[in-house]
């Protein structure tokens, strides 16, 4: 299956986290209680009844099943050092920019007869803030993965394809069959 956008850009900017996750199941269940502000609203996020949320925080569970683990550890994260997320994206959408590795299938939407059939290539390619800031726009509030998909479609094309619109102009870019994406700030 491939790599999602939103995920990648979340990955992104867990990168910049100052100090590590908490690890066990306690610890993450403690975190979330705190953050929510009690146990009934974290058993309702996790899907799971305000006595097993009891019990871990407890520490008389210990090892949730995979499903739990992974809802867990993914509402903790989401939760997790907000100001250093918001600053590094902060960073990332005002000076930096970000770097996205791609494998996926791209072509040219070009005059017919031409040689510009699309083909998977390796692209590691630095994209300008406005970019970045139209991506982690677009994924709080709620865009697709075909949305994100499509802002980075023209980012690459503009950057990579057209060199930062010095050469081919007006040329389209297909960008479709995503294999693996990878988004570093």
């Amino acid at each position: 299956m491939a790599d999602s956008f939103g995920d990648s850009l979340d990955r992104a900017l867990e990168g910049a986290f100052t100090r590590p996750v908490p690890k066990s199941a306690q610890a993450q269940m403690k975190y979330l209680v705190k953050q929510l502000k009690g146990t009934k609203a974290a058993a309702q996020t996790l899907g799971v009844s305000q006595r097993t949320v009891e019990r871990y925080v407890a520490g008389k569970l210990k090892r949730p099943r995979r499903d739990l683990r992974g809802r867990l550890e993914a509402e903790v994260k989401k939760r997790w050092q907000p100001q250093v997320r918001a600053k590094a994206r902060k960073k990332a959408a005002s000076t930096d920019g970000l770097v996205v590795s791609t494998r996926a299938r791209f072509g040219f939407i070009a005059a017919p007869g031409t040689t510009n059939d699309a083909r998977v290539r390796d692209i590691t390619q630095a994209l300008p803030p406005d970019y970045a800031d139209r991506l982690f726009t677009a994924r709080e509030q709620g865009a697709t993965e075909q949305q994100l998909q499509q802002i980075a479609a023209e980012g690459l094309a503009q950057m990579y394809f057209r060199a930062d619109n010095t050469r081919a102009h007006g040329l389209g870019v297909q960008f479709d069959e995503i294999r693996h994406i990878e988004i570093e700030l």
